[in-house]
Formats: structure tokens, sequence, C-alpha cells
């Protein structure tokens, strides 16, 4: 089985780069048809050739991973002489719901379909085209090497059509995965009837901690919060160590650079007192901590020391991806180890919470849930488990 599904996978590499200018022609009706008028939407929404790159090196990589399925995790002989394992097994069928992103649809199906799982794919109406035409190499590939097309389907469900599917699928569904917005969580969360692993906000968190190399700070902090704001590991609050020296000069050029990077500073009110003729939007709402923004939008506040930093993180943030940067390397371990997300970075951008990155290949998403998996979902986390007893007659007498 392994040897088929990665021919087909083979396959696939072949067919996007054979046919890159139709998946092209095809997104740019997405985009001529775009009315949102949101930045991180759009940008989301976009295939160009360095997608299509990524796409292909997605592939690339799952194929040469190893298969999930069948793998020992626990091994047992019992006194009555029988042998105990337990394996993993592919989960079944799992549905995807993601908004904008068409990409998605090439890295949820080919880490659901190598983990042996059937995939649903439910993308948003932004991307109909882009999805149907990913989609089409998708059943070109399993065509290609004798598979049915069941293994990877695209739903083109309005909203009420989506609702009344996750109350009462007319097939079965053993795994869902919201992939988007606040908003598109919870409406999924509140209809499905099957199990859902959400890939939550972001909303997340840098602390720049009184013994930081500011020569490191300026930096990390430019490129979590400009690289690309529509990425859900994108940066929306920074706290900085009351104890920071020169900590007027330095909060002057944090904002200072934000700013030429065309970034609106918000802060707390205590901060704004250490800006001296620097005018910032003072925060009049608290609710704010609790945001994503997705925007050219950052707040600043101030905090003491450590502890406060790991209270007010662990209150708001999305639970998704916290940095602290110090030098202090007993002290960042203490905070890692205390911050409830995802992924906690010591003195780097929280722009590398990714599947890629992690030297996942690819990513179905990124949990911000417990169970079963946290941060980003590769390969071998979407494979549930099994027992096998192997036994030669024997009854249970105790």
């Amino acid at each position: 089985m392994s040897t088929a599904k990665n021919a087909v996978l083979q396959s696939m590499v072949r067919l996007l780069h054979e046919r890159q200018p139709q998946l092209l022609a095809a997104n740019v009706q997405d985009l001529n048809a775009y009315q949102g008028g949101e930045r991180a939407m759009y940008d989301r929404l976009v295939i160009d050739d360095k997608k299509v790159a990524g796409m292909i090196r997605s592939v690339e990589t799952v194929l040469a991973k190893p298969d999930p399925v069948g793998s020992e995790r626990y091994r047992f002989e019992h006194p009555e002489g029988m042998l105990i394992e337990n394996r993993t097994a592919p989960f079944g069928t799992i549905l995807i719901i993601y908004e904008s992103r068409p990409d998605v649809t090439i890295e949820a199906a080919v880490l659901a379909f190598k983990a042996g799982n059937k995939i649903l794919l439910k993308g948003g109406k932004e991307a109909h085209h882009s999805n149907r035409a990913l989609v089409a190499l998708w059943h070109a590939a399993l065509l290609e090497n004798d598979f049915g097309t069941d293994w990877i389907q695209y739903l083109p469900f309005n909203r009420s059509e989506t609702q009344a599917f996750l109350k009462n699928p007319d097939r079965p569904v053993d795994l869902i995965v919201p992939r988007g917005g606040e908003r598109l969580i919870q409406f999924v969360k509140q209809e499905a009837q099957a199990p859902v692993l959400v890939s939550g906000r972001g909303n997340n968190f840098l602390y720049v901690h009184h013994a930081a190399d500011w020569s490191k700070v300026l930096p990390i902090i430019l490129n979590a919060k400009t690289h690309k704001i529509s990425a859900c590991n994108a940066l929306d609050k920074i706290l900085i160590d009351a104890q920071l020296p020169h900590l007027n000069e330095r909060l002057e050029q944090l904002v200072d650079a934000l700013r030429q990077a065309k970034v609106a500073v918000w802060t707390d009110r205590r901060t704004a007192e250490h800006l001296g003729s620097a005018t910032v939007s003072i925060i009049e709402d608290e609710a704010i901590w609790y945001e994503e923004f997705l925007s050219m939008k950052v707040v600043i506040g101030l905090v003491e020391e450590v502890e406060a930093a790991i209270v007010k993180i662990n209150r708001y943030s999305g639970g998704h991806s916290v940095s602290i940067l110090t030098e202090d390397a007993e002290r960042a371990r203490d905070f890692m180890f205390r911050i409830d997300a995802a992924a906690v970075f010591h003195n780097a951008s929280t722009r590398f919470t990714d599947g890629g990155e992690f030297g996942l290949g690819a990513e179905l998403a990124i949990s911000t849930d417990k169970l079963h998996h946290r941060g980003p979902l590769g390969l071998e986390h979407l494979v549930s488990n099994k027992w096998l007893v192997y036994g030669d007659g024997q009854i249970r007498t105790s």
C-alpha cells in the first residue's frame, strides 16, 4: 500500500509541473471575483509561481517520509502467553473546512492520503475555481494509479449546506478540522456531530526580558509582525520588561521602527508615559488584548518581570505561538515550560510555527487543542491507533 500511495504522489508532482498554467488561470478567476476587501484574505487566496513551487515541495517532502500507518507504539508479552501490540491506524475520513487558501487543498490532501485517510475538502467560495482545478489534479493522479476519486473529494457547499452536512453527514466522518477565523471555528464546533480538532486563532505574544540582546529585538519583532500579516503565526502583542535598560530610548526605537514599517502602534497608558513626545494610540478597552489582528497593527504593554508576563500571556493569548527574547537561558527555559501555547520560542520569530519549518514537510493545520495533538499537524499526527492481541485459546479467569 505504501508503494501505491507514493505512486499517486509522484503523479501529483508531475501534474503540478505540467498544469501550472491552468492553475494560475483558475486562480486569476478567483482573484478577479474577490470583493472582500481584506488584505489578509486576498494574500491567502493568491497562487503564483512561488506558491506552486511550495505545493510541489510539500508533496515531495511527504513522499520521502515513511508511511505512518502500522507503526508499533507499544508491545507487551502477557503472562498468559498472548502478544499485545499497539499500532498506528488511519482515522478513516477527515473533513477539513478552510477559508481562502487553495494551497491547503494540496497540503491537507497529501497528508491525509499518505496517512491512509480519505479527506473531504470544504474550501471557501472565494477560492472555488482554484480548488476545483487542484482537486481535478488529485483525481487525475488517483485514477492514474487505480485509486478511486472518493479518496479526495471537494464539497462545493454553501453555508446552509455545510451546516446541514455537519449536523447530519451523508457519509462517515471521523474527524473535522476547521482552519480559519474565530467565526468559522465557533460555527463548526456548534454544528458538528463528529469530533472537532480546532486550528485556532493566533493572537501571538512576544516578551522582551530585561536581559534581552537589543540587537536581536527589533529584527525579530519586525519579522514576526510584518513578514506575513495574514498568517496565524504573526505577532500581535509585545510585552516589555519594565526593568529593561534604557527603557525610554528603546521604547522610542521600537515604536519608530514599527511606524517606519507602516505598523499602527497601540499601547497601554504606562507605556505611553515613557514615550515622551512620540504619540501613540492608547488602549481604551482591555478586550483588545484578546484580539487577533491579521493586519498591520500591534499592541505594546509594560510588565514587571517574567511572572507578570506569563500571567498576562496565559490569560489573553490564543495559545498558538509565544516568544521570549533574553540572554538568560535559565529564565527563558522557565518561561517556555510555563507558557500555555502550542509553540514557544526563545530568541526567534513566531513566524517559524509552521509544519514545513518544523520539518514535517506540510501541515493539515496548526492545532491549539490539546487532544489529540497540539501545534502543526503533520503526517505522523493524522493517525489513530489500535490494539492487536494475538492469542492461542486463552480465556480470562481472574
